[in-house]
């Protein structure tokens, strides 16, 4: 799997590359990781890359030019039949929403080209002339495209195969299919009590039907009061069991 970056701030990414569990993935080469900046692009004495936006308006838009011609060295370079290129993905406004669906399709993926754009945006003609997929992790702006980027690279290689300590532990996420798409039961660790709290009696029951009971129903309750949204969809998938709808029938 390789992601081929383009970005103006390549040295944002290196701490990330270097740090954390994913870490592995990146050093050994299982998620290639490759960072290009458009001003190596660029013609000039200055090397710009952006310029004053037709129609007048705050801030500066990135060239067309100096993305295309970085785009074309990332092709080559790649070497993919027409046919194959992997998409070249810009994070914006108007994407589609990132979740947990989009980033297992990614990680199954031969990986993309990511655009993380800065100032007020792209020059349009370069958006319809070469990207093919539009993301976006929310409904707020970022200064650039990189935090975006990041998270897709990070989400996308957890969830390969030897990355984490724990094959399985991915299967246990928050919106992930094996838990029917609710979010995740609260945890604990030692000491069993800490400032007058103490760890939940069944967790300490050594009672596995029991603890995992528990687990279920702490994942119903804690998705039904933050995203009651997914309990209707994993409703409507018919995912939710009797004893289920026995304990969501305790909050109305």
């Amino acid at each position: 799997m390789r992601f081929d970056v383009i970005t103006l701030f390549p040295e944002l990414f290196a701490p990330f590359l270097a740090a954390g569990v994913t870490r592995r993935a990146y050093s050994t080469g299982q998620v290639d990781v490759r960072l290009w900046n458009p001003r190596d692009y660029a013609q000039g004495n200055y090397r710009r890359v952006d310029d004053r936006p037709f129609g007048g308006g705050p801030g500066m838009v990135m060239m067309a030019e100096p993305l295309e011609r970085c785009l074309a060295d990332i092709r080559a370079q790649r070497n993919e039949a027409p046919e194959a290129q992997v998409p070249l993905v810009l994070f914006s406004p108007i994407g589609r929403r990132l979740n947990h669906a989009e980033v297992e399709g990614w990680s199954a993926s031969a990986g993309a080209v990511l655009l993380c754009g800065r100032y007020e945006g792209i020059d349009q003609r370069f958006i319809d002339a070469h990207v093919g997929v539009q993301l976006s992790l929310g409904d707020f702006v970022l200064s650039g495209g990189e935090i975006a980027a990041l998270a897709l690279l990070d989400a996308v290689t957890r969830l390969q195969p030897g990355v984490l300590n724990d094959e399985g532990s991915h299967q246990l996420d928050s919106f992930n299919p094996a838990l029917d798409g609710l979010l995740d039961c609260p945890h604990y660790t030692r000491p069993e009590e800490w400032a007058g709290r103490a760890v939940p009696a069944p967790l300490m029951s050594g009672h596995h039907v029991q603890i995992e009971r528990w687990r279920r129903d702490q994942r119903l309750l804690t998705t039904a009061q933050h995203r009651p949204d997914l309990i209707d969809a994993a409703r409507a998938a018919g995912s939710l069991k009797p004893a289920d709808e026995a304990v969501l029938a305790k909050l109305r």
